[in-house]
């Protein structure tokens, strides 16, 4: 587990504004009005990151939603955004950091290792009394150069469907979307055999900041996924699934993501969906 504190209070954050390069990610699923709030209003010096056009690759629908970009693009990305080497970064959102932590968490693959999430994302800023700045950021071009990771840290389709026999595989999803009682947005309910639930939500707050340490490890406990076989996790589309490897880091367990997730799983034929608990 890496030494830096993925973490960064809102607190902390102003004490040390000035030597941060910010980013935000405002995004949420069905909606584009990201870049819009954030002219409205963001942390003085925050650069604004597309996720889905930066953050995410496309392709076909049996690739899911939101496939990682690949890795030159995403290095070309975090030049865009002005990162320099050496220099830390901290990452917000408005929507439970969950875009935030798909940033960290691609970043953090790419080898950047001083990268931190707003905890609690820009209403704990806001909460905290932090000023807002108004209208777009441009910056220098940065000259970080980061790794390419190929495969590492992350699963495809058939290495998820063969993850239960040797570890514990993680389905962030809400309780009725893992048991098929419901799908809103994917063409079949269910999940993947042999996953278990872990709603994104048991790991984090009311206030969506996330839990300390140990109440996060003891979530993890819960559902077998104490650290003795390896971690995988997936989500509908790949987004919260680096969420929860995020919380995974914060607890000391490394997690690996399926980033095609159910999206992926469910438009590739002959793929089975399990229902129910088990």
């Amino acid at each position: 587990m890496n030494a830096v504190n993925p973490l960064i209070s809102a607190t902390e954050l102003h004490q040390r504004l000035d030597e941060m390069q910010v980013l935000d990610a405002r995004w949420q699923l069905g909606r584009d009005d990201g870049h819009e709030k954030y002219l409205a209003g963001h942390i003085p010096g925050a650069v604004f990151i597309d996720v889905e056009r930066e953050l995410a690759g496309h392709g076909e629908p049996s690739d899911g939603r939101h496939p990682l970009p690949d890795d030159a693009a995403l290095a070309a990305a975090a030049r865009r955004w002005g990162l320099r080497a050496g220099a830390p970064v901290v990452v917000y959102d408005d929507f439970r950091m969950l875009a935030a932590s798909r940033a960290w968490w691609a970043l953090r693959r790419a080898g950047v290792a001083d990268v931190h999430v707003l905890d609690g994302g820009l209403p704990a800023w806001l909460a905290a009394g932090g000023e807002t700045a108004t209208g777009d950021v441009e910056v220098p071009e940065g000259d970080i150069e980061l790794s390419s990771p190929g495969s590492e840290g992350v699963i495809d389709i058939d290495g998820a469907a063969a993850w239960p026999t040797s570890g514990v595989l993680l389905d962030a999803r809400a309780a009725e979307r893992y048991r098929g009682e419901t799908e809103p947005i994917d063409p079949i309910a269910g999940h993947i055999p042999g996953a278990r639930n872990l709603p994104i939500g048991r790991v984090l707050t009311d206030d969506a900041r996330f839990l300390p340490a140990s109440e996060i490890a003891a979530v993890f406990d819960a559902v077998g996924a104490d650290g003795s076989m390896p971690i995988a996790a997936y989500c509908g589309s790949g987004i919260t699934a680096a969420q929860l490897a995020l919380a995974g880091e914060i607890a000391g367990r490394a997690v690996t993501v399926f980033p095609g997730s159910w999206s992926a799983w469910s438009n590739t034929p002959g793929r089975p969906a399990a229902i129910g608990e088990e």
